[in-house]
């Protein structure tokens, strides 16, 4: 139970004001339950034996070396409750640790949200509900009070943590004005918190552009913005190939641009020379349509399996490839898999890669090319442009 320490440091930081531990390993023993109700400094604790109740008092600084012990050593169970969740945690037999919130309205369970497995945590946002952001409350997401509308919570979720991923990439910038690329930017949800969160939050000075085919889109996102006076935020009609910027561009994002839409995206960053590169890739159809193999004939002869294989093939390419570029490149977990399927986020980061590590990364593309038949999209632009045709050649 590793993360269990972790577990109860996230659920006291929600500001329960009472917290149930129960279910004792031992069946015969008392107490069968301990009930810490929140005081002004403090937490009450009672605890029933021989039906008589016996109260002590547990400072906020000792809770969670007090419930870490109780949960350790002798109770299989934890119910904590706020204003608006119950969170409920529960250790089998094995020591697997497994989580759940619920949500009250009006003294109903309004949803419930599995975190039942042992590295997930409760999510701390850096956008909780309450928090009222007008053009978010204007395009769905919220409402009027800040709180999160219910058909729109995965979405909430969503962007939510593209920012917290940025967010841990941008602590130690100095920089007071950043410019910034949205490509496929949609109804850009994404588009409009991610410039609260650099205007309002880090404060710096924000030129921010979201780039979509879709002319009603694009129209209504710019009306929005000119709404709330958002100057450094503008949307553009265009196709993520051919659009040139008339600036120098720090960041490019791309959340779900379909199949290689996304390359192309990353192309443009390269050719940008841009700081940074935050994408989500979706429909990765095209290695799908071409992966074959004698000597691994097993990958191919399953369609779930084909279609799977294929996709994270897709995305460790693209990483080889962008550290070949010059950037310290991660494949990140984005949401969990149970919330949306296309959960890998691409992080690239500008850094100085030595020549030998660009080499190994390219000789595992070459390799996965000749044994699966494999004709990468951003490989091919990237070589047309120039790009990468020098990491090719074995360094004497």
């Amino acid at each position: 139970m590793e993360n269990l320490s972790n577990y109860i440091t996230d659920i006291l930081s929600e500001n329960p004001y009472k917290i149930v531990i129960s279910n004792p390993v031992h069946k015969n023993v008392e107490p069968r339950k301990i009930v810490l109700t929140k005081k002004a400094g403090y937490f009450q604790e009672e605890r029933i034996i021989n039906r008589q109740a016996f109260h002590q008092s547990i400072p906020d600084e000792k809770l969670h070396e007090h419930v870490y012990t109780l949960l350790n050593n002798t109770f299989k169970q934890l119910n904590a409750f706020n204003e608006n969740y119950e969170y409920s945690l529960k250790i089998s037999k094995k020591g697997k640790v497994f989580f759940s919130r619920s949500k009250y309205e009006g003294g109903n369970v309004h949803f419930t949200e599995s975190l039942s497995t042992e590295h997930n945590r409760v999510k701390n946002y850096i956008f909780k509900e309450g928090q009222v952001i007008e053009p978010l409350v204007d395009m769905g997401i919220f409402t009027k009070e800040g709180k999160v509308v219910k058909s729109m919570y995965d979405k909430y979720r969503q962007i939510n943590r593209f920012v917290e991923m940025i967010d841990d990439a941008v602590k130690d910038i100095k920089d007071t004005e950043l410019n910034i690329i949205d490509f496929g930017c949609g109804k850009s949800y994404l588009t409009f918190l991610l410039y609260y969160y650099f205007q309002f939050i880090k404060c710096k000075k924000v030129k921010m552009v979201g780039l979509d085919l879709k002319e009603d889109v694009i129209e209504k996102c710019n009306a929005v913005a000119k709404k709330y006076n958002y100057d450094g935020l503008s949307f553009k009609v265009g196709d993520i190939g051919s659009y040139q910027p008339d600036f120098p561009v720090d960041m490019v994002i791309t959340l779900h641009a379909c199949d290689t839409a996304t390359d192309y995206a990353l192309l443009n960053a390269v050719k940008w020379n841009a700081r940074m590169i935050f994408s989500v890739p979706c429909c990765q159809h095209e290695l799908n349509n071409q992966i074959s193999s004698g000597k691994f004939s097993i990958i191919t002869r399953y369609g779930i399996v084909k279609e799977r294989i294929s996709a994270l093939l897709t995305d460790a390419i693209r990483a080889n490839l962008l550290t070949c570029c010059g950037y310290k490149t991660q494949l990140l977990e984005f949401v969990e898999h149970e919330n949306t399927p296309k959960n890998i986020l691409i992080r690239a980061v500008k850094s100085n890669i030595p020549r030998e590590k660009k080499e190994e990364m390219m000789a595992e593309v070459v390799r996965l090319k000749e044994e699966f038949n494999l004709n990468p999209t951003l490989l091919d632009l990237l070589e047309k442009n120039n790009l990468i045709g020098a990491v090719l050649v074995p360094h004497e």
